[in-house]
C-alpha cells in the first residue's frame, strides 16, 4: 500500500474540522483545507493549505480540485440546519447531497484510498434506541435527509464502482472551540453568567462524545480497509438525560440555573437518542476514552477563558 499521506479535509474550518486539522498534522499528514469562507491570517493553522471552495457548486469546487490527487479525504462540509423545507430546508439539503456529487465526480478516484464521509444521528429519526448500523434510516428533517441521500449515493458507488467510502455516524460532539449557540457551550456560558437560561423539559436521552475521541475515530475509520464500505456509529457509549447534563454542568461550575419546559421540544424530536457502538469496537478497536465529566471540565475550562478575553 502506497505511504502517500496527502488529506484533504471538506469544512476544515469547523468546530470538528479545526481539531481534526490539528491532529493530521501532529500524524504527519500534508493537510489541504476547503473553506467556504476565506480563512484570516490569525485563524490559519501552519503548514495547512487553504483552498476556498463552495462544494455546492461545480465550477467552484472544479477551480482547486483540478490537477489534485489526494489518498484520504473527510468530508465534514455543511451544517447543521433543522430548517423546515420551504423555509431554508432545500438549501440545506443542496449543501449536502449536491456537495457530495461534485466531490466524487472531481475527486482523483485511483489515488484515493479511503474517503470519510461524516454522517449524523439524526438520519434514524425516530427509531428505537439503541441506535444500530443496520436500522433503515428515518430523517426527518431536509438536514437529515440531504445526509441521507448522500450515504445512499456513496454505498452505491461502493457497491458498484468500489469507491473506497467509510461512512460515520456521529452522535452528540461536544468540547473546547464549539460553536457557543450550540447545547452545551449554551449551557456553560450560562452558568458563568450566573444567568437562569431556558432548557426543555430535559427528558431526552442522548449520547455525548468528546471531541478527542471523535478524532481519533476519523483517524481509525481513514486507516482500516476493513471498514471501507460500512457505515459506523460514533458514540461514547454513555447515554445521559438532558437534565442530567445541565445539572453536572451547573454543579461543577456552581452557579447558573435552568427554567426547565421554556422551549420545547422539536417536532416529531426522538426522545431516546444514542448508538449501539458495537461495530466501531470491532472494526476500528476504536472507544471513548474520555469520561462525561472530564470532557465537561475541559469544555467549562476553555469557555471560562474566553469569557476574560
Amino acid at each position: 500500500m502506497s505511504s502517500v499521506k496527502n488529506l484533504l479535509i471538506v469544512g476544515g474550518t469547523g468546530f470538528i474540522g479545526k481539531h481534526l486539522v490539528l491532529a493530521a498534522i501532529k500524524k504527519g499528514y500534508a493537510t489541504t483545507v476547503i473553506s467556504l469562507n476565506k480563512v484570516s491570517n490569525n485563524q490559519r493553522i501552519k503548514n495547512v493549505n487553504y483552498l476556498l471552495a463552495d462544494v455546492a457548486k461545480y465550477e467552484s469546487l472544479e477551480k482547486v480540485l483540478t490537477y489534485s490527487s489526494y489518498s484520504h479525504v473527510v468530508n465534514l462540509g455543511g451544517y447543521v440546519n433543522h430548517a423546515k423545507y420551504k423555509e431554508g430546508g432545500r438549501e440545506v439539503f443542496d449543501t449536502h447531497f449536491v456537495g457530495v456529487q461534485n466531490l466524487v465526480s472531481l475527486l482523483d478516484w485511483n489515488s484515493l484510498r479511503s474517503f470519510v464521509q461524516i454522517g449524523s444521528s439524526d438520519e434514524y429519526g425516530d427509531i428505537p434506541a439503541p441506535q444500530s448500523e443496520d436500522s433503515s434510516e428515518k430523517p426527518i428533517s431536509p438536514y437529515s435527509a440531504g445526509k441521507v441521500a448522500a450515504n445512499m449515493l456513496l454505498q452505491m458507488l461502493h457497491r458498484t464502482e468500489q469507491f473506497p467510502v467509510v461512512i460515520l455516524r456521529l452522535f452528540l460532539v461536544y468540547g473546547p472551540g464549539q460553536q457557543e449557540n450550540r447545547f452545551i457551550p449554551q449551557i456553560i456560558k450560562g452558568c458563568i453568567r450566573s444567568e437562569n437560561f431556558p432548557v426543555s423539559k430535559g427528558e431526552q436521552l442522548r449520547d455525548f462524545c468528546y471531541i478527542d475521541d471523535v478524532v481519533n475515530g476519523i483517524f481509525e475509520a481513514m486507516i482500516h480497509p476493513q471498514a471501507i464500505g460500512e457505515v459506523l456509529n460514533i458514540a461514547s457509549g454513555n447515554p445521559m438525560k438532558v437534565k442530567d447534563v445541565i445539572s453536572q454542568i451547573r454543579k461543577l461550575i456552581g452557579s447558573g440555573s435552568a427554567d426547565y419546559g421554556a422551549i420545547p421540544y422539536r417536532t416529531g424530536e426522538n426522545m431516546s437518542l444514542y448508538g449501539d457502538i458495537n461495530k466501531a469496537k470491532k472494526l476500528l478497536s476504536w472507544e471513548s476514552n474520555t469520561s462525561f465529566t472530564e470532557g465537561i471540565l475541559k469544555s467549562i475550562a476553555y469557555y471560562k477563558s474566553k469569557s476574560t478575553e
